[in-house]
């Protein structure tokens, strides 16, 4: 069988005694097994980078970022996608998990769901999936008839596409327009993907999601000035970054981001540049939201009128 074939199933030899090992063994045979995962990586950066491209260039076309899995790979796309909103402040509609059988798998198994490629293709077109959009399926097999299904129909409506798979030379990368393979070598326990082959992969959606965004202008130099102040320590994180940014004391910071609507990054440029919150918002504008690009511009202007 296929299955029998794939790096992610084969048995690692350096753990055969696993069940004869103390609990401070097991752990430090996990713990050298996930050094590996890094090195994997590493080699498939550029690819990473492309998907990130990608998901830079679906959002300033007005598309979304659909991220689709079954099991493991379907819960760490849901999990990637539903900390962008409070992370990045953007809508939850903008980076969508989906995961085979529903959100019932999040935490219950759902008995064939992963097998069936029609769902896939069902659940893009019940989000009204558009060319703009771009799917990323995930699958540490590279062969889930879900995803797959998922990407066939993505691609018929000339949406870009991304594998996220931990075997190489894959069904699912070969379905793709961007093949990320991060081959990690077989788990410490026979099978459980959930290990190496999950934390490759939340890696992966970790950098292509924080570098689309970064590139959008939800940061400034390594500061997140879209967070959204949902509690109090957001809302000291807020006063923060305001802070780390403009060296203001923290009542300044709390006064400029009740100013500013509760927006950090509006609060950032109407205290850096001297603006009123109109008139910073009407600079940022201008500048597609990139705070460094705003102060570039302000300082620009200040020289002609000299």
């Amino acid at each position: 069988m296929e299955l029998n074939r794939l790096t992610t199933e084969t048995r690692n030899p350096a753990t055969t005694e696993l069940d004869r090992m103390s609990a401070l063994e097991i752990v430090t045979a996990m713990n050298r097994e996930d050094g590996k995962v890094p090195r994997a990586i590493a080699a498939r950066l550029p690819e990473i980078a492309a998907a990130a491209e990608a998901a830079e260039t679906a959002f300033r076309k007005g598309g979304r970022l659909f991220y689709l899995g079954a099991g493991t790979s379907g819960r760490l796309g849901v999990l990637d996608a539903s900390e962008c909103p409070p992370t990045f402040g953007v809508d939850p509609d903008l980076v969508v998990g989906l995961i085979a059988g529903g959100d019932r798998a999040l935490r219950f198994p759902v008995e064939g769901a992963e097998d069936d490629r029609a769902l896939g293709r069902q659940n893009l077109m019940d989000h009204d999936l558009r060319p703009a959009d771009l799917v990323v399926g995930i699958a540490a097999s590279g062969r889930t008839p879900y995803v797959l299904g998922a990407l066939d129909y993505a691609r018929s409506l000339g949406c870009t596409t991304v594998a996220v798979a931990c075997n190489r030379g894959s069904a699912l990368g070969r379905a793709a327009d961007i093949a990320i393979e991060v081959e990690v070598g077989p788990e410490v326990l026979t099978g459980s993907t959930r290990l190496k082959a999950g934390t490759a992969q939340k890696m992966i959606l970790n950098m292509i999601s924080t570098a689309a965004m970064v590139r959008l202008g939800k940061a400034y130099q390594n500061l997140m000035v879209d967070v959204v102040q949902s509690n109090e320590k957001l809302k000291t994180r807020a006063e923060n970054i305001v802070m780390e940014a403009t060296g203001v004391s923290r009542a300044e910071a709390r006064r400029a981001i009740d100013g500013a609507g509760g927006g950090v990054k509006l609060a950032i440029t109407m205290i850096l540049t001297g603006r009123d919150a109109a008139g910073a918002r009407q600079l940022l504008d201008k500048a597609g939201g990139r705070i460094r690009d705003a102060l570039r511009m302000e300082d620009t202007d200040r020289r002609r009128s000299l």
